[in-house]
């Protein structure tokens, strides 16, 4: 899809919003979209049942004479079988479209939102159904239904890519006009690629304990896909405390066809584990930035504090141990966090973060640059934990992989940096090379492999750049000289001036002294 498409589209329908506040708008606009795309795969199986019982040369032949197979084309059977929702006839786009400029509008899309998770058990609860009451203005709902109209899904061969580029899109554009709080829901699909390019899942339990809208788990399937592996090679897990943004999460995974287990209902990671009795194979989380007070005085002697009990003041090194917690034995973890998880030694954290690393879990460190979110300036960076570093690769016992990424990126805005699959790639491949022992070496200012004892010395502070050290840099030796040359031209030059101006100010000045 054109980006101009999906910028224009953006724009028309960012001109309806007036006055609504983004964060509601934008389950409005969501929850059309995904009404649409449903609908329109719904009719698209509907054509290919029609040209089935309607050709006298397949076998599900039934008749020419659309009256005699019009009941066939109502057979739920011939959906659920391709895993294509079943839409009720009062809950399709069209026969909404043909109502969008009734007043009532809004209740029926509720009602068909309704009708929809009736008919579906995989959809119950999980669908936004706040159109009836959404404070828009007169005719609004009905110009958005005109303007989601022109997305034609059924038309497109890869339909759930259209609709997916459509969703992260405007998931972007929406955190970006939200501001910070847009961080609750949204991480940046490039941050997200990293993630999950170093951790590499390829099969078993994927789990996120903060999923937000699901970006974590869409680009774990299209890794596996990219790489040539089976999508039902890998289970995809996840919790989200936010109502609103868990209904994000089912929407948004399942017009990508993904199976994914979100739990019965929104759930606080730490108050109420979704899967008590599972261990994990991946971890991966951008935990919200903005969690400070986690409750933790509930959770005095729990077992997952096997480092130190994390400070009630601040949920880092909670989010981190109660992932360790979760891995199954050689799991590994990926979480983006604030730079301030690498130094800090508020509350205890330093001595959490000494044992963590004497215990051996960290396994490799990555500073990120600045100005990659679109709704936080926090500088951010890549925690990787394992609890067994003899398996993914050679055995790296007493080892931590330190990459200094910050000078990686590429101006998108004046105020947004992304990440090039050639960034990705590189970093991927470090870590890779690292891991098997294949062709690894530091490089001075980006990447260094570290003893415990280096680490020790550093005072357990994980920050790459005191581990990297500074570029090398090479200056040809002509080159060298010529520059020299120049700079003490330069110098020369400047001190006739001083000279000239030191003479000029005693000539001025003698003028006085005659006085």
């Amino acid at each position: 899809m054109s980006a101009d498409f999906k910028q224009t589209l953006w724009k028309a329908a960012d001109k309806l919003r007036a006055q609504m506040d983004a964060a509601e708008y934008k389950h409005i606009v969501l929850g059309l979209i995904f009404l649409k795309y449903i609908s329109d795969t719904f009719v698209k199986q509907q054509n290919k049942i029609r040209e089935m019982v309607s050709d006298p040369n397949s076998e599900y032949f039934i008749a020419e004479d659309p009256a005699e197979y019009a009941d066939e084309l109502e057979e739920r059977d011939y959906y659920t079988q391709d895993n294509v929702f079943w839409v009720p006839q009062e809950a399709r786009w069209e026969a909404l479209r043909a109502k969008a400029k009734q007043p009532d509008i809004g209740s029926m899309i509720d009602n068909a939102m309704t009708a929809i998770e009736n008919e579906n058990n995989s959809l119950r609860g999980k669908l936004d159904k706040r159109f009836g009451r959404a404070q828009l203005g007169q005719g609004v709902l009905g110009e958005l239904i005109d303007l989601i109209s022109t997305i034609g899904f059924a038309d497109k061969y890869n339909s759930s890519d259209l609709l997916g580029e459509v969703y992260e899109y405007f998931l972007g554009q929406f955190a970006s006009a939200e501001g910070k709080k847009g961080g609750q829901f949204y991480t940046p699909s490039h941050v997200v690629k990293t993630l999950v390019a170093v951790l590499s899942p390829h099969s078993g339990r994927v789990y996120d304990p903060c999923c937000g809208s699901g970006g974590m788990f869409v680009q774990s399937e299209e890794f596996v896909r990219a790489h040539g592996g089976r999508v039902d090679d890998i289970s995809i897990y996840g919790q989200e405390s936010n109502p609103t943004t868990w209904r994000l999460a089912a929407m948004n995974l399942a017009i990508r066809g993904f199976s994914a287990d979100l739990g019965k209902e929104p759930a606080d990671t730490f108050a109420r584990d979704q899967f008590p009795d599972l261990k994990f194979d991946y971890i991966m989380a951008n935990p919200p930035f903005n969690i400070s007070d986690w409750g933790g005085e509930k959770y005095e002697g729990d077992t997952r504090w096997k480092f130190g009990r994390p400070p009630v003041g601040n949920a880092n090194y909670a989010w981190l141990q109660h992932m360790l917690w979760k891995l199954r034995p050689g799991g590994q973890a990926g979480v983006v966090l604030a730079n301030g998880s690498m130094s800090s030694n508020t509350g205890g954290e330093g001595q959490i973060r000494e044992a963590m690393v004497r215990g051996d879990v960290v396994e490799v460190m990555i500073a990120l640059p600045g100005q990659l979110f679109l709704n936080t300036q926090i500088p951010v960076c890549l925690w990787f934990l394992t609890n067994d570093k003899t398996i993914n690769g050679r055995d790296r016992r007493g080892e931590t992989l330190f990459i200094d990424a910050r000078q990686l990126g590429t101006m998108e805005t004046r105020v947004l940096k992304v990440f090039t699959d050639e960034d990705i790639t590189k970093i991927q491949e470090t870590v890779q090379s690292w891991k098997t022992g294949e062709g690894y070496e530091d490089i001075a200012g980006f990447c260094k492999s570290a003893s415990l004892e280096e680490v020790e010395k550093n005072g357990f502070v994980l920050t790459p750049g005191r581990f990297v050290g500074a570029e090398e840099t090479s200056m040809d030796t002509d080159v060298f000289t010529q520059t020299i040359k120049k700079l003490t031209e330069s110098l020369h030059a400047l001190h006739d001036k001083s000279s000239k101006l030191d003479q000029e100010i005693v000539s001025n000045l003698s003028i006085f002294e005659d006085v």
